[in-house]
């Protein structure tokens, strides 16, 4: 990669982040402008931006700089910076009107639900503990602390069949999705909590779900110690909304795509085929290239840097963040992805049994 394209690409996220964060800060204390810039940026100006850019291809980074090991580090402090702000926004103590709080919001839970969990997520794949630890402070902020768990251990092992609980069927609907992901995930964390630290012989206070539900504890108490009630139910609703935003992401980026089941009952290693991407430059830079999904779930110890466009892989019709909208309309959502399911499952068909007539042949 060109070292200006390069530099480019490395900074552009941290620099999206930062603005997002800027805007919204000052609108938690000052509203007014600040408010509608931020809400205006992080949807109508990242969806022009997405239209009107060309649209991304493959990559070749070398090593993982310091830079793009320190951005999701940067993101996800910002995220938990703001936490107070909004705590005292949204309970009223900064002087915001009512349709002001509503806006704050509105944007907040977008930066915690899209931004925030885009480094949260970035640094739970992280190999040094610390990093993994802070990434999960970040879902325990959002009271989705089992995320850091069940995600790694689950989803990834289990992605595109019927034992990974955030996978969408064909023909489930969002609102079905949310609750069964929900249970499921937080179920499937906890089995594997449990058999690691009974296979270490370590009793049940080192089970992860411990410390994260401390910290969410932590948390909710901050938001009370600044606001009272007002200041805790604001960062829990805040933190809810973030959840559903992390679990219609994964609704979009595996709806209907199924490993095949071999000779052997076992399901085909997972591989590009199995998650929708988009192409699409700045929500891919603000969300730490996670539209490009199929080389994260291939290569998961990949610096998000480093992530590119697996040929062949399924693409999604729209940016990550416009079908995650359009997954909130059943009848819309399968009427722009049940034509390009049927096209995809079709494609992979041929893909095998072409490939079964080579093996044969020879």
């Amino acid at each position: 990669m060109d070292p200006r394209a390069l530099a480019l690409h490395l900074t552009v996220p941290l620099l999206l982040a930062g603005i997002s964060a800027s805007l919204l800060a000052a609108g938690a204390v000052l509203g007014g402008w600040w408010l509608r810039g931020a809400l205006v940026w992080l949807t109508a100006l990242v969806w022009l931006g997405d239209a009107l850019l060309p649209r991304g291809a493959a990559r070749t980074v070398p090593a993982p700089s310091r830079l793009a090991r320190a951005t999701p580090v940067a993101v996800a402090l910002m995220h938990l910076a703001l936490l107070p702000l909004l705590a005292l926004g949204l309970a009223g103590l900064t002087g915001l009107s009512g349709a002001e709080r509503a806006a704050l919001f509105a944007a907040g839970a977008l930066f915690a639900g899209q931004v925030g969990v885009a480094a949260g997520h970035e640094l739970i794949h992280h190999s040094g503990r610390a990093a993994r630890a802070l990434g999960m402070v970040v879902f325990a902020s959002i009271l989705f602390g089992h995320h850091a768990t069940a995600h790694g251990a689950v989803h990834h092992v289990h992605v595109a069949t019927a034992r990974d609980p955030n996978t969408a069927r064909r023909g489930e609907s969002l609102w079905a999705f949310l609750p069964r992901a929900w249970a499921g995930s937080f179920a499937a964390g906890y089995r594997v909590g449990r058999a690691r630290h009974m296979a270490a012989g370590r009793g049940w206070a080192h089970h992860p779900y411990v410390a994260q539900v401390t910290v969410s504890a932590l948390v909710l108490a901050l938001g009370a110690a600044l606001a009272g009630a007002a200041g805790a139910a604001a960062l829990a609703a805040i933190g809810l909304a973030a959840q559903a935003q992390l679990l219609i992401t994964d609704y979009v980026q595996h709806y209907g795509l199924r490993r095949a089941t071999g000779p052997d009952g076992r399901p085909e290693p997972g591989g590009p085929a199995h998650s929708w991407n988009a192409r699409h430059r700045l929500s891919g830079a603000l969300l730490l290239s996670g539209p490009l999904h199929s080389d994260h779930h291939t290569r998961p110890g990949l610096d998000w840097s480093a992530l590119g466009l697996p040929a062949g892989a399924p693409l999604l019709p729209a940016s990550l963040p416009a079908m995650g909208a359009a997954a909130l309309v059943p009848p819309l959502w399968r009427w722009l992805m049940h034509p390009r399911l049927d096209r995809w499952d079709a494609t992979r068909a041929t893909d095998s049994a072409r490939a079964d007539t080579e093996r044969t042949s020879r």
